[in-house]
């Protein structure tokens, strides 16, 4: 009886495959929150984004956990504020890219390219990204909204 190693055709199929399945966000559900070592947002202070309406980044010192992310603050009252009602200050789709979700994606964000529309923050991947989301937000919204709980879930499929 002899032991053989599948072909290096048969290696190659496999280990394409799963490559494919862990790079695919669609075969694993994301993080509920896109964070970084910096923690959630890259670091920037998500209530400054209303009360100043712009990135404002947080300080290290000046943080909370929600979500299993680490937030950070830029003020005291900033924190305050977001311990008392998170879910009116933290970004759309976990903080990941509004215009990716609203496409089936979950692409990481830039900070700086974001848009405080009907009360809530929506981050982008750029500011070329945010352009496009600018052109027509209550569609993307619509999209958005409609993929991000299969994204978030890891069964998402695109149709």
């Amino acid at each position: 009886m002899s032991l053989s190693l599948p072909g290096r055709s048969n290696l190659t199929h496999f280990f394409g495959a799963l490559a494919f399945a862990i790079l695919s966000n669609s075969a694993f559900a994301v993080a509920p929150i896109f964070s970084t070592e910096e923690g959630a947002i890259r670091g920037y202070d998500p209530v400054a984004y209303f009360k100043l309406n712009k990135p404002v980044k947080g300080k290290q010192d000046l943080h909370t956990i929600w979500q299993e992310a680490e937030w950070h603050f830029s003020s005291q009252a900033n924190l305050d504020a977001f311990k008392a009602d998170p879910e009116k200050y933290a970004p759309q789709y976990g903080g990941y890219c509004a215009y990716g979700v609203a496409q089936g994606y979950t692409p990481e964000i830039d900070p700086s390219a974001f848009k405080v529309t009907g009360g809530k923050l929506y981050l982008n991947l750029s500011p070329a990204v945010l352009k496009k989301w600018k052109k027509d937000i209550p569609s993307y919204v619509k999209e958005a909204d409609k993929n991000w709980p299969e994204l978030k879930a890891g069964t998402f499929v695109e149709q």
